[in-house]
């Protein structure tokens, strides 16, 4: 009985250490989508009112699970039974990707004077606010849907090979610490003010060390979240377009010489363009009827 429970434990304990190796992986393959992950999100995350950027930032957290619950299996399911259809969820994603990235130059260039911003809520009632909230929460939410497929399909793709349980255990793994590991980052960058404030607070005395550093946090949020908002724009159409470039074989040797995330960046962009003129030209027709 005791050499049956010894062996059982020896199995799990061979189980985690397989998984464990498995998931450091799948880790540096995702490593670069996650990464694009958090600037998207820090870039969705930011821009309300201090008293509420926590609350925000909890409520994507749990949309972003949400995701996951309804991701993790269905992508299983899929694996198994219809592999076609996930390249074609993630082409679908991806287009959803590159339009958002194009809309966001577009609005650069083209900004709409009567859509209020976030910075600007102090001049709307708590309705307003909450209302634009909610705008940004959904927002945020489905773009980490989309980036959460492909996520756990690149993680995925990484333990194809192994057996069910590992693989199981190993994209599971990855895709709780794409929503804990991204949006605690996300939590503490957009609350970057609060804590340079706290030191500037800390003591009584002025142009201390506390002071100093305190200062640089809060005159640095500000450039963060810009400079969040290049990045984020910049990872979308990457992201989108590594999705079609991976998936269509003619897009990954069009350019062979070229490197390839100029390529990435290059593809999402036309994509994201074409996307946006057929959404406007639907927009318009539908407008004069």
């Amino acid at each position: 009985m005791a050499s049956g429970f010894f062996a059982v434990l020896d199995d799990v304990a061979t189980l985690l250490d397989d998984v464990a190796t498995m998931g450091k992986i799948a880790t540096k393959k995702t490593a670069g989508i996650l990464g694009d992950d958090l600037a998207v999100n820090a870039e969705k995350a930011s821009g309300f009112v201090s008293k509420r950027e926590l609350p925000v930032i909890w409520a994507i957290t749990k949309g972003s699970l949400v995701n996951k619950l309804i991701i993790l299996p269905v992508t299983f399911l899929l694996s198994a039974f219809a592999p076609v259809a996930i390249t074609v969820i993630l082409l679908l994603g991806g287009f959803y990707l590159a339009y958002e990235g194009a809309e966001k130059i577009y609005e650069f260039f083209f900004p709409h004077s009567h859509k209020p911003e976030l910075e600007e809520v102090k001049d709307l009632d708590k309705e307003d606010i909450l209302e634009l909230e909610k705008t940004k929460i959904k927002s945020a939410i489905l773009t980490d849907f989309i980036l959460s497929i492909e996520i756990v399909i690149i993680a995925l793709g990484t333990v194809i090979e192994e057996p069910l349980l590992n693989q199981i255990l190993v994209v599971t793994f990855i895709a709780l610490l794409a929503t804990v590991g991204v949006y605690g980052l996300v939590a503490l960058i957009v609350r970057m003010d609060e804590f340079g404030a706290s030191l500037i607070r800390l003591n009584g005395e002025s142009n201390t060390i506390s002071d100093k550093i305190g200062r640089f946090f809060v005159i640095a949020l500000p450039v963060v979240i810009k400079s969040l908002t290049v990045i984020g724009t910049i990872a979308l159409l990457l992201v989108s377009g590594g999705i079609f470039v991976h998936n269509l074989s003619f897009l990954h040797h069009l350019f062979p010489s070229v490197p390839g995330i100029i390529v990435e960046f290059g593809v999402g962009l036309v994509a994201g363009i074409l996307v946006l003129l057929v959404v406007k030209g639907v927009k318009k027709i539908l407008g004069r009827k």
